[in-house]
């Protein structure tokens, strides 16, 4: 099965638990049957990205990287690469290579929807069709910070840093996901 073909599948099986969420899933499953190349970084309107919130093992902190580009605290993620065969391995691959934690365990059933504009790699304005799952790490879990990040640190969930994205909306609907 290709990316394009389990993007596709793992979201038309998702239920989202309000009507944001599944306005927002119905538009993703849109794009991807209007676009073959959905799921590629040079799909210039936009792409399927992949995102991971990562807890610690209790639960009651998030890692957040300072993005360079940006410069604001985000949730680990990124583009999805050719060698990927599944939108979570995507989001599993970006949040190990990010944290440089191993031993990462990915929840497959997308949490949260997020598209929003940005100018990545292609130079260009295009949108971030980002698909956000839940990551836990091990016990006593140590990040190391990439290349690809200005700062990394754990966050308490009722502290988050004051230049974040709204990060509650996915906070909330991993938390529900764990009672």
């Amino acid at each position: 099965m290709s990316l394009h073909a389990d993007t596709a599948s793992t979201l038309g099986a998702w239920r989202p638990a309000d009507r944001t969420q599944e306005a927002l899933r119905q538009a993703y499953l849109g794009f991807l049957a209007a676009r073959e190349d959905a799921c590629e970084r040079s799909c210039e309107p936009g792409h399927i990205t992949a995102s991971a919130l990562v807890l610690n093992a209790t639960a009651d902190r998030t890692l957040l990287t300072l993005h360079p580009r940006v410069g604001r605290w985000l949730q680990l993620g990124g583009h999805c690469e050719p060698s990927d065969t599944t939108l979570a391995a995507a989001a599993l691959r970006e949040a190990t290579e990010e944290s440089g934690i191993q031993g990462l365990r990915i929840e497959p059933v997308p949490i949260h929807l997020d598209v929003h504009p940005i100018t990545c790699s292609l130079g260009k304005p295009t949108r971030h069709f980002d698909v956000r799952f839940l990551v836990r790490a091990p016990v006593n879990a140590q990040p190391r910070r990439s290349a690809e990040s200005l700062d990394l640190q754990w966050w308490p969930l009722d502290a988050m840093p004051s230049n974040v994205d709204d990060l509650r909306p996915m906070i909330e609907a991993a938390l529900t996901r764990l009672r």
